[in-house]
């Protein structure tokens, strides 16, 4: 007997929506079973991170706060996705985004330097750097066919140890791993800033961050429904020899692509420290360019939609933070993938089982003897 996989034919939108909330409902159960295992209540853990993440009066606020980070990671990421180049390394990218803003905030330009200029050198610097870390898998994969996957995550390492030397060495303040706070001319806009004229956003952290998240969105959004580029990234993406017969350029479309997707996960990187933290610090993220991939599947490569589930996920990780112990989120996030995997696969493919013909003849045979 032997099993195969066989791609249907059409897949109806309908069902790969039902199959994503399948996923996520398996998931949720599979994770209060653990949760009930590790004698924890499942209601009192879900109440919980519900009402911290979504719920209470600032949820709205610190949920986009940890969202920003994500959606722009998802988005960079879901730009690789989309041609079938699976960047894996947008948490180093997001380091070297950081690193490169906290060069420019701290170092490279004087603290008197205007805001909007500062800013800008700031967001410029961090994609340029994240455009780098993105280049080297790209060109690597289109000079030399090097494995992707492979290289953007090994590059994730080098950019934390990049930054833990200098956290810890030249930048750092007094030995610790953190370099000193920016000056307020290198923070990102937030609401609280207007308190004074608008008591109702009294202490909403929520940042200039978002807005470019949501501009990047649309115009990736944009640019995969009418662009000249996004439509050349989507044939290469379904069939890169239908694309190279067309005379399309894939080598440069996949080193463009990866610088692409490198420098909006830079402008990640630069979110949070500009945005939240305010300076850079050695576990300034918790793995946002990892937790991205995640909300870029879920959202089916749909930049609007990424936007949305990055949210949810954010108020994901807001949540878990009222709930012990602190693992819990990361291992409801690690369950979701897994289910909507599944879910997908099984949606997109179909399981063949074939009987091998030794077993047919010998069928046949003693059917013939009876």
């Amino acid at each position: 007997m032997q099993i195969r996989i066989e791609r249907r034919r059409s897949v109806p939108t309908w069902m790969v929506i039902i199959s994503t909330v399948v996923g996520v409902a398996i998931a949720l159960l599979f994770g209060a079973l653990l949760l009930s295992w590790g004698g924890i209540s499942p209601l009192v853990a879900y109440r919980a991170m519900l009402n911290v993440g979504f719920l209470e009066s600032y949820s709205f606020s610190d949920t986009l706060v940890k969202a920003t980070p994500l959606i722009l990671a998802g988005l960079a990421v879901t730009v690789a996705f989309r041609m079938k180049l699976w960047n894996i390394g947008a948490e180093g990218q997001l380091q070297m985004g950081a690193w490169a803003a906290t060069g420019v905030a701290l170092f490279w330009l004087p603290p008197e330097t205007p805001k909007a200029v500062m800013l800008t050198g700031m967001i410029v610097a961090g994609m340029v750097a994240g455009g780098i870390w993105g280049w080297i898998p790209g060109i690597l994969k289109a000079r030399l066919n090097v494995n992707e996957i492979i290289t953007s995550l090994m590059l994730v390492y080098v950019a934390l140890l990049w930054n833990s030397y200098f956290v810890f060495g030249p930048w750092s303040a007094g030995g610790f791993g953190l370099t000193a706070p920016y000056p307020r001319t290198a923070w990102f806009p937030r609401l609280l800033d207007l308190a004074d004229q608008f008591p109702e956003v009294r202490g909403m952290t929520v940042h200039l961050g978002v807005i470019l998240a949501i501009i990047v969105a649309v115009i990736l959004y944009i640019l995969f429904r009418v662009g000249k580029w996004g439509y050349i990234l989507n044939v290469i993406g379904d069939n890169p020899v239908v694309a190279r017969y067309a005379g399309m350029n894939i080598s440069r479309m996949i080193v463009t692509t990866f610088v692409i997707s490198g420098a909006i996960a830079g402008l990640a990187g630069v979110s949070e420290v500009a945005g939240a933290v305010h300076r850079l610090g050695d576990n300034f993220s918790p793995g946002y360019g990892f937790t991205a991939i995640i909300v870029a599947w879920l959202a089916r490569l749909n930049p609007i939609a990424v936007v949305i589930v990055g949210y949810l996920f954010g108020g994901l990780l807001v949540g878990g933070d009222a709930i012990q112990p602190a693992g819990i989120s990361l291992m409801i996030q690690g369950i979701v993938l897994f289910c909507v995997i599944s879910a997908d696969l099984l949606t997109r493919y179909r399981l063949i089982i074939e009987r091998s013909p030794e077993a047919i003849s010998e069928k046949e045979a003693a059917h013939v003897g009876d």
